[in-house]
């Protein structure tokens, strides 16, 4: 359903579903603030005892997959916009990059807290298991 606001312009009514699958979830864009396509979500790491999404692996670089790099951000850092259609990170290209980092070959230990609290620490956001 369309309305005409007091402005003139149309909105929608719609409801936007609160709720993804991963898999929808995998390929869509991350944006910065400025709007700049910084990759796009590869997977998403869940915590197995609280089901808490705890990471969106970002990839970028490469070409067709060979050379990919995936960068593990916080789940809390990355908020939907409808507008978009994809995520947006407070970061800039340089951030993201100086970030902690991996490829197919060294893949981290899931669940080693020091390696995710280092992770977290660089994106100055709280630990998903301390919130």
């Amino acid at each position: 359903m369309t309305l005409v606001n007091d402005t003139g312009f149309t909105t929608s009514t719609h409801s936007i579903n609160p709720l993804i699958s991963a898999e929808k979830v995998d390929g869509t864009a991350v944006y910065n603030g400025a709007g700049e396509r910084l990759g796009d979500v590869h997977d998403v790491m869940i915590d197995k005892q609280s089901g808490r999404v705890a990471y969106a692996i970002l990839s970028f670089g490469g070409f067709l997959g060979i050379g990919e790099k995936y960068h593990p951000l916080p789940w809390n850092a990355l908020k939907y916009d409808t507008e978009l259609g994809g995520y947006v990170v407070n970061l800039t290209r340089d951030q993201l990059e100086g970030g902690p980092v991996f490829d197919d070959t060294d893949e981290p230990t899931w669940g080693d807290r020091d390696y995710e609290k280092r992770v977290h620490d660089y994106y100055g956001i709280s630990p998903y298991w301390t919130i």
